[in-house]
């Protein structure tokens, strides 16, 4: 329980910063992209950790290592509340994210070892609950946290609780042994090596969208510097006897599958989380609170959902339970689709709701489908690379998503602006109805103020159709991953328990 609290800490501060961004821009003096660097920092350094949890794991043993980021994560969360300025908070931001990252992967391995059969399927429910309930309130409590007290206080809510899960895993975790000897072989060249080709990544996928990708050239050598790395990397970890990371867990077929499959969860749990506040703040004016009050239907149905999935894990057969956990995802992003600029909570609530159960019910299949069929010994490192799957599919995904959004509002503008030009007597009407009402009110032109509004109700709409078409295309790609599951052998519920 007490890593499980960890992993939620860890998760939540992905997403805690994103309601409150102008309150920490301001609080630092900081421009509007400058400020983009308080998330950037924290996922870059967090998904260059994530493979290397299960090298550490073995290297210093699951209890110090855990003990010790959460730790980490604990300091680094009070120099982020007391930072000044915008590089300190930056580079707190990014140690912080390098200790929170060795905790996540880590739960799903122990899990696995310590835990067989029954157990093991509602320590997955648990575990997955956790992960998918974490960015889901995020933005709602970072946005009460901000308005109830200061932007500091996202970061000092961590301190008590890493505290408290720092004491707890040190006093009552043992289930495996340190083994110092790795230590003597690391592959100092590849661990460089790792850093620049998922930090480039991660920078290309978080900054490119907003840079048109290699147009920019500090995207343009973010990606060079990825791919590069990448081919030392891949070249070192599969000539060497003992590599930084094992990639030899993908020659499992369920392993693989299962990464792919986490893939696809990581974009649909990150982009939802991401496409429908972007719409309520954007297109429906909500702040951060009401943002997160329409949001958190989502986590209800989730809670609601756990028992349920939780007993379906233990009579059907999973890869069922996987193949209708993305296509009721599917649904309720397609229910979603349908979106207006007077989509409200009440619009909203049950596809919202279908996500929550939907997510779900793939997410506990998928985790056993992906380590369930492992021998002990490979998981710890395959935890690392399964988790990072889901994260590299939420950081792909977010850049997909804006660059389609971007791309597709423009198209719908042009159309629009086309439909509402002088040649079409209704527009002109409209005009004139417009004009003729703020005539009086406002003082100038009253036709050039109709004219802006005007103009303005095609960009929003131009926005709310880009969003519909992005909501299709990601309940295509759930209805496309759904038919994996039956690619996979049966995963076995019975094994682990292995840790003494």
């Amino acid at each position: 329980m007490a890593m499980v609290f960890g992993m939620f800490m860890a998760i939540l501060d992905i997403q805690i910063v994103s309601a409150s961004i102008a309150e920490v821009q301001a609080g630092l003096a900081a421009g509007a992209d400058e400020a983009s660097w308080v998330q950037t920092s924290y996922l870059i350094a967090e998904i260059v950790m994530i493979p290397l949890s299960g090298y550490l794991s073995r290297l210093l043993s699951t209890r110090v290592l855990f003990t010790v980021s959460a730790a980490g994560f604990t300091v680094f969360s009070l120099l982020c509340a007391t930072a000044s300025s915008l590089p300190a908070m930056v580079a707190f931001r990014a140690v912080q994210g390098f200790f929170g990252g060795a905790m996540i992967p880590t739960v799903f391995a122990a899990s696995f070892l310590l835990f067989a059969g029954a157990q093991r399927i509602r320590m997955s429910v648990l575990i997955g609950l956790t992960a998918t309930l974490a960015p889901t309130i995020g933005p709602t409590l970072g946005g009460w946290l901000t308005e109830a007290l200061s932007w500091r206080w996202l970061f000092l809510i961590n301190i008590p609780v890493g505290a408290a899960v720092a004491a707890t895993v040190w006093t009552c975790l043992d289930i495996d042994r340190a083994d110092r000897s790795l230590l003597r072989g690391i592959d100092w060249i590849a661990l460089a090596a790792l850093a620049g080709f998922l930090g480039g990544l991660e920078y290309v996928m978080e900054e490119g969208p907003r840079w048109e990708w290699l147009a920019d050239p500090t995207v343009r050598n973010g990606a060079i510097l990825s791919a590069a790395c990448a081919l030392v990397f891949f070249h070192r970890t599969l000539t060497r006897p003992n590599p930084l990371v094992e990639l030899r867990a993908f020659g499992d077929r369920n392993f693989a599958i299962g990464c792919l499959s986490s893939f696809a969860l990581g974009i649909g749990l990150y982009g939802s989380v991401y496409l429908i506040p972007l719409f309520l703040g954007r297109v429906r004016g909500y702040n951060s609170l009401q943002i997160g009050e329409t949001m958190f239907i989502t986590g209800l149905a989730m809670f609601a959902a756990a028992p349920v999935v939780g007993r379906l894990a233990q009579r059907l057969d999973l890869r069922v339970m996987m193949a209708a956990g993305f296509l009721l995802m599917a649904l309720s992003v397609w229910l979603t689709a349908s979106l207006t600029n007077q989509s409200s909570f009440w619009e909203m609530a049950l596809p919202l709701g279908l996500r929550g159960a939907g997510t779900m019910c793939a997410m506990l299949p998928v985790n056993q489908v992906a380590l369930g069929t492992l021998p002990p010994a490979m998981l710890k490192n395959a935890s690392g690379l399964y988790n990072l799957m889901r994260n590299l599919g939420g950081a792909i995904g977010l850049a997909a998503i804006n660059t389609m959004a971007q791309d597709r509002s423009y198209l719908h503008r042009a159309q629009l602006v086309e439909a509402v030009g002088w040649g079409r007597a209704g527009a002109v009407q409209a005009v004139d109805r417009i004009a003729a009402a703020l005539d009086g009110r406002i003082p100038g032109d009253a036709e050039l103020a109709a004219l802006k509004r005007v103009y303005a109700m095609v960009q929003r709409e131009a926005l709310v159709l880009a969003y519909n078409d992005v909501l299709v295309a990601m309940a295509l790609l759930f209805v496309l991953v759904a038919p994996l599951a039956f690619l996979v052998g049966r995963p076995r519920v019975a094994g682990g328990g292995e840790a003494h």
